[in-house]
């Protein structure tokens, strides 16, 4: 009896829940993790918390039964906007509209959409994004679709794709609809701390997403371990339990260990020798549709003749186009097409998806952009952006430039044994560190018999010992968050802030005594060392090769007038106490008093 009613009882309460506008909005916070703030936030419903339709998934599952659909996305849509508004709280709002909705309202209010799905919200177009759910396609509807986005985006309303990858959310609207936004579906996500196919998937992803000017957002980031690895491939924007929970009143802050997490990320491309998109920026004049057309560009490109091109804005300040001078300058000087053209938008000429690069993108993360097939770059430059707006132009021969310098400076640099960086980068990183806000572990690690070894075997073998130390160490250090780098001969620097160092250093130092014993004869091994005579002509027994180090932990707060020269003497001091106490590993704390020694 109960599943004949079922039925029934759900329409009558999804009526009452509309009726009564019992629509209860919720909200979890999107963090920009490369600056450890808030984007802004996704708004979520929630039906009465004792009925049967409380959860999005029932509450959606009826009104989809029942036809009902685009009335219930409206109403949630109003709803989430009343109480954002009401709120207080500041920053962008992505609201869940289907496809099928978009459509159907644009057919019915034409270019007052805007203003009906503002309402009387007081929101300010602008702070609102509308993300497009996969719930329906297209279909022979683009044409409409666009049309639609157009209308939006002259009311300064953003447009996002959710839940990519997966239905009906493909690559021919990424590319037709040109979002502000795409939000990856968190099935590609769960669990990609440990899944290489996944990181390969993202990074994909990411390349289209570079080409297409489009920033990404990773959804369902639900462990420290995933936020990290996203952080780490680079992914501006993410969203999920890890940063925020569902809540009824908007999250006003980042909890503090997605924050420490994030400012390990932020100090970490403040120590990158290459620096930043931001040192190629060049100040420019920009244009937008409503202000300026295309005779406005050409007198333009007249009184600026060093004015390779054109960034197009639009009323948020957001780059959509870029003109360049030559292509404009060659169809603009074609018979007719002044007359024909010179007080259209300036949008006519323009290239619709330039190359654009946020202004703290590490330079030498834009190498794959030099091998890519699209070199746009090259001819037109590229829009560097601050935060999504606008801040200036860069050109191709200054990308081409700094990353080919990076390229000689890190060959220059390298040793050419282990091919790790030598004195000159190890003394910039310290220099950074001493200057930066986080604790690190200052290490300096060498070799012990190493000479007996090199005396005995010869160099080719002594060589095969330091390159085995270089291999074991930089496996053992965390790539993302250790320095590793090669003194020159057995001597070896480690600027660590992975939080279990202590563990890395013990297991590092345990694989290398036991892989070293390899490189001996089997004589030799047997024996656990060499006889060989001493300076003096002494016969002596020298053990097997080990590895000895010495690890200085450095707090900010102590570095008040330190000198990187202070802490790399006072870790090499510990290090002569390695040698004499004949340990395995000394940790200490760096402080004034052992400043002054």
């Amino acid at each position: 009896m109960f599943e004949v009613d079922a039925p029934l009882t759900l329409a009558t309460e999804f009526e009452r829940i509309v009726r009564d506008g019992q629509l209860h909005p919720h909200y979890q916070l999107i963090a920009d993790l490369f600056h450890g703030s808030i984007l802004g936030y996704e708004g979520l419903i929630r039906g009465p918390r004792n009925s049967p339709l409380h959860m999005p998934s029932a509450l959606f599952g009826t009104a989809r039964k029942l036809g009902r659909l685009i009335e219930l996305e409206l109403a949630c849509a109003s709803a989430s906007l009343r109480g954002f508004v009401q709120s207080g709280v500041r920053g962008k709002l992505l609201l869940n509209l289907s496809i099928n909705t978009v459509l159907t309202c644009w057919n019915r209010w034409g270019a007052e959409l805007p203003r009906h799905l503002l309402g009387d919200s007081g929101m300010p177009p602008g702070d609102l994004v509308i993300e497009l759910t996969e719930q329906d396609a297209a279909g022979n509807d683009m044409d409409s679709l666009q049309q639609a986005r157009l209308c939006l985006r002259e009311h300064g309303i953003g447009l996002a794709l959710d839940d990519y990858g997966t239905g009906n959310t493909n690559l021919q609207l990424w590319v037709s609809l040109q979002p502000d936004l795409v939000k990856i579906d968190r099935h590609f996500l769960h669990g990609i701390s440990s899944s290489v196919s996944g990181q390969q998937l993202i990074r994909a992803l990411m390349s289209v997403a570079q080409a297409l000017g489009t920033p990404l957002l990773a959804e369902g980031i639900e462990t420290a371990a995933d936020l990290a690895t996203v952080r780490d491939l680079g992914m501006r924007y993410a969203q999920g339990w890890q940063l925020g929970l569902v809540e009824p009143q908007p999250q006003i802050e980042l909890p503090e260990p997605v924050l420490a997490l994030l400012r390990l990320d932020r100090s970490r491309r403040v120590l990158a020798e290459s620096g930043t998109v931001e040192t190629l920026l060049v100040e420019a004049v920009a244009v937008q549709p409503e202000h300026h057309a295309n005779d406005d560009i050409d007198k333009l490109f007249q009184d600026f003749p060093a004015l390779h091109s054109v960034a197009v804005l639009d009323k948020e300040q957001r780059p959509i186009g870029l003109i360049n001078r030559h292509t404009f300058s060659e169809k603009y000087a074609m018979r007719y097409t002044r007359d024909l053209f010179g007080r259209d938008p300036c949008t006519t000429f323009m290239s619709p998806r330039p190359v654009m690069l946020d202004v703290g993108t590490p330079i030498d993360r834009l190498a794959p952009v030099l091998a890519s097939e699209d070199q746009r770059y090259l001819r037109d430059g590229f829009i560097i952006t601050r935060e999504g707006r606008y801040a200036g132009l860069g050109t191709g021969e200054s990308l081409v430039r700094a990353v080919t310098e990076l390229r000689l400076e890190t060959a220059r640099y390298a040793n050419p044994l282990t091919a790790l960086p030598g004195n000159i980068p190890i003394k910039r990183q310290m220099q950074q560190l001493v200057s930066g806000p986080e604790c690190f572990i200052a290490c300096y690690g060498d070799l012990n018999h190493f000479k007996s070894f090199n005396d005995m075997y010869g160099y080719w073998r002594g060589d095969a010992v330091i390159q085995l130390c270089a291999e074991v160490i930089k496996r053992h250090c965390d790539a993302q968050q250790d320095f590793v780098g090669h003194v020159g001969g057995d001597d070896f620097v480690m600027l660590m802030r992975s939080g279990d160092w202590r563990a890395r250093l013990e297991g590092l130092i345990v694989e290398f005594n036991q892989r070293a014993l390899e490189l001996y004869d089997e004589h030799d091994r047997g024996q656990g060392g060499i006889e060989l005579q001493d300076r003096y002509g002494v016969p002596r027994f020298f053990p097997c090769v080990t590895l000895g180090a010495a690890a200085l932990v450095v707090q900010p707060q102590q570095c008040e007038g330190v000198e990187p020269q202070d802490v790399a003497a006072a870790v090499a001091e510990l290090k002569r106490r390695v040698k004499n106490e004949r340990a395995s590993l000394l940790v200490d704390v760096y402080t004034p008093a052992a400043k002054a020694k």
